[in-house]
């Protein structure tokens, strides 16, 4: 358990870092005073001053951090070294820095992964030139209350012969199940976690695919590698497609809030996220990079939110200043982002007691 929160938190740190670094580069180049570069939060364990009069800071609270930029809610325009002073377009670039950064981190993550070589389903999908290699039938999902279920089969089993006869296809293999007759015992070879299990299912009528069967759906999977030419375009592709799908995820929810209906999403907080950080690493190095790779492009899509103290708050207030050729009052910017702050704060405290009752 410590090594998987010590293995949470290095990851979560190197993508903060990430993240921040491109908002100070970038601040740093459009000649913007950076007063701090803080990794998790205050309060501060230990701090140090650079030359030029920056403070660099490590906090006692391990998630998240923060670049501290002088005029950055609106004030000290006075200052040619504010960011409140600077072009328009010079604040945004800072602004969404730390987006694209995150997204850059994304790609290479999952460029890397494509090179050493990712399980993927590779039945029904276009490979390209990619190198699959051992290529296998895992069972993807079972239906609730269903034979499989009832005789304890799992997802992620290994489907290694069904009735002595063993498959090249997934389709092969779903082929031979749909004609099993309703009084033939369905014996399944398995191998979990290394091990051979020898079920026995007893197929019946299933209403949700209206027909005979056990209540498995198997797939054809392998380890998909691209060499070092290929990789970065597959990469950036995977990190569209996860992107993508992130988005309608986000849309799906905020969609449900409004019109006042349950979500069909679970949040994760902090505790959920490490949970599934140490899931992941039982799965191996690759997935841990894919893994990492994903939760940059959450982290990437949540602070462009336009929500106050988060980044894309910030960047409408630049978008309010040059509709209204005028800026928005300091006072009530601070105000904002500090209010949206504190519900910020209250939304992962409640998160993470939720993670916490899940797991008790």
């Amino acid at each position: 358990m410590i090594w998987t929160i010590i293995i949470f938190l290095l990851v979560l740190s190197v993508l903060v870092l990430v993240h921040e670094w491109g908002h100070y580069y970038t601040a740093k180049k459009i000649g913007a005073e950076v007063e701090e570069f803080g990794l998790g939060f205050p309060p501060r364990a230990f701090t140090w001053r650079g030359k030029d009069g920056m403070i660099w800071s490590l906090n006692w609270v391990p998630i998240g951090g923060f670049v501290k930029i002088k005029g950055e809610s609106g004030e000290h325009r006075d200052d040619p070294n504010s960011f409140a002073r600077k072009p328009l377009l010079s604040r945004f670039a800072v602004l969404i820095a730390g987006v694209v950064m995150n997204m850059i981190a994304a790609a290479v993550l999952m460029s890397v992964a494509l090179g050493i070589g990712i399980p993927s389903i590779i039945e029904g999908g276009d490979t390209g030139n990619a190198v699959i290699t051992d290529e296998s039938i895992h069972i993807t999902q079972i239906l609730e209350s269903s034979p499989a279920e009832v005789a304890e089969m799992q997802v992620g089993d290994e489907v290694i012969a069904i009735n002595g006869e063993s498959f090249a296809t997934g389709e092969e293999a779903r082929t031979y199940l749909s004609e099993v007759d309703e009084n033939e015992l369905v014996s399944f070879t398995l191998e979990r976690a290394g091990e051979t299990v020898m079920i026995d299912v007893a197929p019946s009528y299933l209403e949700e695919i209206d027909r005979l069967g056990v209540g498995v759906a198997m797939v054809q999977t392998g380890v998909v590698q691209y060499p070092w030419y290929m990789a970065p375009v597959v990469g950036m592709e995977s990190t569209i497609f996860y992107t993508r799908e992130i988005l309608v995820a986000f849309y799906d929810i905020i969609r449900d809030l409004i019109v006042g209906e349950e979500a069909d999403v679970d949040l994760a907080g902090p505790v959920g996220i490490a949970v599934i950080t140490g899931e992941v690493i039982d799965m191996g190095f690759v997935h841990l990079l894919q893994f990492a790779a994903i939760l940059s492009i959450n982290l990437a899509i949540i602070n462009v939110l336009p929500f106050p103290a988060l980044d894309g708050g910030r960047i409408v207030f630049v978008l309010l200043e040059a509709v209204r050729r005028k800026p928005v009052s300091p006072q009530l910017e601070a105000v904002v982002h500090n209010f949206g702050f504190l519900i910020l704060i209250g939304l992962i405290i409640l998160v993470t007691y939720k993670d916490i009752v899940n797991l008790l």
